[in-house]
């Protein structure tokens, strides 16, 4: 994930518009035959027209830290969709603290340390490479093997047109439905050299991405059976446009699928050092009946409090995908910006830098375990 300042908002926005035109939506054919040619339509901000770009371009937008939807592949389906929000949602305060405070007890930051040690020693887990998809492999096995108990929960791979996979795992509920959603990203990207550089992406997004194995074990160690539906979303992609989510929120769309809230975890294991430590709420893109609902969970059971951070902007995590698609979504972020990780995106985004902290980083495991059965139970 990357955040930019508001003149570098402007300055994306204007390169957007400057390739405005008003011809009819991209056809069927023409996505076809650029994409043959290795060209990716990228949407660089609201309301405004997709651009072809070849991946070098693209890169160069990344490296500007800039956001953007890559909707190469959902570009067709999204506009078959309703564009219509959905209404604002409110959402009940905590109520079943006794069980919640007694699951957080037994979340562990030893089961953390060992899944991400495994995911780190890849030597990226970029979503067009191979150890991309070893890690997406390991991240599989891990979450079915922790499932291995449970007849009723499936875990399943999302395949794409590219080397990674999503994965998804799904408790079933005692109704059908809406369902509740944890997402996190599992590739991580070198910018200077993507395919083969060093990127261990141990914050970016290795934290999220163990904060929801560890959420994940808790609740069916306690043997969990929610009143509606619940899963678990690790996400291919998101690195290069949101990728992942953006498949599966849309098709969650086209399908049907009742959302009842999305939350997603992007970065928990660093602060700035001498820094007050925050969950930082994300202004934009996100619901803000959510938002109030994350409030109340963090100040019931959390070791510290929060903020609300800048806005993050267009398109900069995959809570993005689900707001596109009309869902309440929410993303509390490691901590506010400028305060946050500087060592993304590159080699040095380790375990072993000064400001990255286990301590902060299980609150966001528990946050989601607190999420989960106060939403769903």
């Amino acid at each position: 994930m990357k955040f930019f300042s508001t003149l570098q908002a402007f300055a994306v926005i204007a390169l957007g518009t400057a390739f405005l035109s008003a011809a009819a939506p991209v056809s069927s054919s023409e996505i076809q035959e650029k994409s043959s040619q290795g060209l990716r339509l990228l949407s660089l901000a609201d309301g405004a027209d997709p651009v072809w770009k070849t991946e070098e371009e693209k890169l160069d937008l990344q490296r500007q830290e800039a956001h953007f939807f890559d909707v190469t592949e959902t570009y067709e389906l999204e506009q078959s969709l309703p564009k219509k929000k959905a209404a604002a949602v409110t959402f009940p305060s905590p109520s079943h603290q006794s069980a919640v405070k007694s699951l957080l007890t037994t979340v562990s930051v030893s089961n953390m340390q060992t899944n991400l040690a495994s995911l780190t020693a890849f030597n990226n887990r970029y979503y067009r490479s191979s150890t991309g998809r070893d890690a997406s492999q390991y991240i599989l096995d891990t979450v079915k093997k922790i499932a291995a108990s449970r007849s009723d929960i499936t875990v399943s791979s999302f395949t794409h047109s590219w080397t990674q996979f999503s994965i998804i795992a799904k408790i079933p509920g005692k109704t059908s439905g809406p369902v509740t959603i944890l997402g996190a990203h599992m590739d991580s990207i070198n910018l200077s050299n993507p395919t083969s550089g060093r990127a261990p992406g141990a914050d970016d997004d290795g934290t999220g991405t163990v904060n929801l194995i560890e959420a994940f074990r808790v609740l069916l160690a306690a043997d969990f059976k929610p009143t509606t539906p619940v899963e678990f979303h690790w996400y291919s992609g998101e690195e290069a446009g949101l990728l992942g989510s953006q498949a599966i929120a849309t098709k969650y769309k086209s399908d049907g699928v009742q959302v009842k809230a999305f939350m997603e975890l992007d970065m928990s294991g660093y602060f700035t050092p001498g820094t007050k430590e925050v969950f930082a709420l994300q202004a934009d893109y996100i619901d803000t009946g959510l938002n109030t609902f994350l409030k109340s969970l963090i100040t019931t059971y959390s070791a510290f409090g929060w903020a609300m951070d800048d806005p993050c902007g267009y398109a900069c995590s995959d809570h993005a995908s689900w707001n596109k698609m009309g869902y309440p979504a929410s993303f509390p972020y490691e901590a506010i910006t400028g305060d946050d990780n500087p060592n993304v995106h590159s080699a040095t985004d380790t375990t072993s830098v000064k400001g990255f902290s286990w301590t902060h980083s299980i609150e966001f495991a528990k946050l989601a375990v607190a999420f989960v059965y106060e939403m769903a139970i």
